[in-house]
């Protein structure tokens, strides 16, 4: 999935964020605005992490996240 479409539809995606990341306030959620450079910016400075593991994390994430949509956008 191309992350416009999570940065689009950003309302959507930001309750699945939320649970990845629970030490992301709703106020730091809401404020990346579905932006993925802020974002990975917050994942990485709530939980310590290295540049490297922020980037995976967030990639598994939107993966995750187009699996979830994948069999919508196929139909039944």
């Amino acid at each position: 999935m191309e992350w416009n479409v999570i940065e689009n539809r950003w309302h959507e995606f930001k309750v699945a964020a939320k649970r990845q990341w629970d030490k992301l306030s709703e106020a730091q959620l809401t404020g990346t605005r579905g932006n993925r450079d802020y974002l990975l910016k917050r994942v990485q400075e709530a939980y310590a992490l290295s540049g490297a593991e922020a980037e995976r994390q967030l990639a598994d994430w939107q993966q995750r996240q187009f699996d979830r949509l994948a069999p919508a956008a196929n139909g039944p």
